[in-house]
């Protein structure tokens, strides 16, 4: 028996996980510690002859943990094993046996194979994307990088002591996109989303009267207006929520059919347009373009909707059409071909090129919300935020409050006749994207912070991390070896540091 239990525990310290205790409860470890432990698991169990099948075992791992994850990876291999692993990561792409690159592009635009064979062997085909960006990774950072001052303004983290955090003072700049990274389990979703969040919306909720969380004080939340996460929970559960409708332009839409000639003939408001309630939609499936059917013993299974085939309206509404389409056919555009379409009116036109500006060019308009991916729908929510600020780069013809803030204090944007300062929380937007994906991202999250807002990042993604203005690195280690600060600066100066993190980030700064 403790043979069984040193092996055990010695799978557990090969996927460095060695820091943990044996009684952690397992609702308190990361993402990355628990793939880790399922892992474990599995090398403990000395099979041979398995096909392992892995979907991004990556996702949460810090990139020295994702070398002793490819090391564990490599020892199931040499047990005689299979691997066959769906990933995004550069390093686990390049140090496949075999590759099969799926695309050329998303949705209806993939599904074939463009290569196959080493990385080298992606990196010779011109439709592989994939490949090019083996061949040519980004060079950074890809604007100028934002000065941070020293009397520059900063929310101001005092005692942070939640789980493993040892008694933090953080300084987190506003105005700029900062970067939180460290190893897995060494309190980067604590610190950002558990203490400086919480005890932010805590503090603009109650005018500083309120209680902070997992610290003893926070300052300077005074200039922010309102803090906001955008994590990848699903935007909606119900096959009636879509992309047009959670982002808001679907109003826009439906008001102008309502405006054509023929809806005003025949008497339709926008209120007929509408595929959740009203006299428009199908009544067979009730707007939703799929009816269930319930089998016995076995899963609900959907089929389009014999009456409307997918169209989600009646013939009636159907008949009214703009410029040759009607409104059951824009819910089935792509956005790319949308954004041609309703060129000429600025208020669809610019969410959707925002949709595309982000990699979702793929998606419909009326895709289901319950089948879009976690990273698709952190997307759809930064698109939703970024179509707000559209006139917060320029503050034209604004007038600022005559009254001056009291006892010193700096207000917020809004309550100064500007537009709102958001302070933006995103926990690892990379997750499931992409490199090519990953590139538009980043240009993303440098538009909100030049329309004015704060963003913090909690990311273990380098290429995020060599764009960041500032970067809080934690560490040194996991667990009970970590919660302290290990470099704080632009990412130049964590590279100086030489922390886990820095070490990582060096061949990425000094690609030519």
């Amino acid at each position: 028996v403790i043979v069984e239990i040193a092996n055990r525990l010695q799978f557990l310290q090969d996927v460095g996980l060695g820091y943990l205790t044996l009684d952690r409860a397992a609702p308190t470890l990361s993402g990355g510690e628990a793939q880790r432990i399922r892992l474990a698991a599995q090398l403990g169990s000395h099979l041979q002859g398995v096909c392992y099948v892995l979907d991004e075992p990556t996702i949460g791992l810090h990139p020295r943990d994702n070398g002793i994850l490819l090391g564990a990876l490599s020892k199931l291999g040499a047990a005689g094993n299979t691997l066959v692993v769906v990933e995004h990561d550069e390093d686990t792409i390049r140090r496949a046996d075999h590759i099969i690159d799926i695309g050329p592009g998303a949705g209806r635009r993939g599904g074939m194979v463009v290569a196959q064979g080493t990385a080298q062997d992606l990196a010779r085909v011109p439709e592989s994307l994939t490949g090019r960006f083996l061949a040519h990774p980004l060079l950074h950072p890809l604007q100028p990088r934002r000065r941070i001052e020293a009397d520059a303004p900063a929310l101001q983290v005092q005692g942070a002591c939640l789980h493993n955090l040892q008694r933090l003072d953080v300084t987190v700049p506003l105005h700029r996109l900062v970067a939180v990274t460290g190893v897995s389990g060494s309190g980067k979703s604590t610190l950002a989303r558990d203490v400086l969040l919480a005890s932010v919306n805590t503090a603009i909720a109650t005018r500083g009267l309120g209680a902070p969380s997992g610290c003893t004080g926070v300052d300077g939340w005074q200039s922010v207006d309102r803090v906001l996460e955008v994590d990848q929970t699903p935007i909606g559960k119900t096959p009636r929520s879509c992309p047009a409708t959670y982002i808001g332009f679907w109003d826009a839409v439906r008001k102008l059919f309502a405006g054509t000639l023929e809806a005003k003939a025949r008497g339709y408001g926008p209120a007929r347009f509408s595929f959740n309630t009203g006299e428009g939609r199908c009544p067979a499936c009730e707007g939703q373009g799929m009816r269930t059917i319930e089998m016995s013993f076995l899963p609900d299974v959907k089929v389009p909707c014999d009456t409307c085939h997918g169209r989600r309206f009646n013939p009636e509404t159907l008949a009214v059409t703009w410029r040759g389409r009607h409104i059951g056919e824009v819910l089935l555009m792509q956005v790319d071909e949308a954004v041609d379409f309703f060129a000429s009116m600025p208020a669809i036109a610019h969410p959707l090129q925002l949709l595309k500006d982000v990699g979702l060019g793929y998606l419909t308009l009326g895709q289901p919300s319950p089948t879009l991916s976690g990273g698709e729908a952190q997307r759809i929510k930064l698109v939703t935020e970024l179509s707000k600020v559209r006139d917060d780069i320029t503050h034209r013809g604004r007038q600022a409050d005559p009254q001056p803030p009291e006892a010193g204090r700096p207000l917020g944007a809004a309550r100064r006749g500007l537009s709102p300062h958001t302070l933006y929380v995103l926990d690892e937007p990379t997750v499931g994207l992409h490199m090519a994906d990953v590139e538009r991202l980043i240009r993303v999250l440098h538009r909100l912070v030049d329309a004015g807002h704060s963003v913090v990042v909690i990311e273990h993604d380098l290429d995020v991390i060599a764009e960041a203005d500032w970067v809080i690195d934690l560490g040194p280690e996991g667990g009970s070896g970590g919660g302290r600060i290990a470099a704080a600066g632009p990412p130049e100066a964590v590279v100086a540091a030489g922390t886990h993190t820095g070490v990582a980030l060096t061949p990425v700064l000094s690609r030519a």
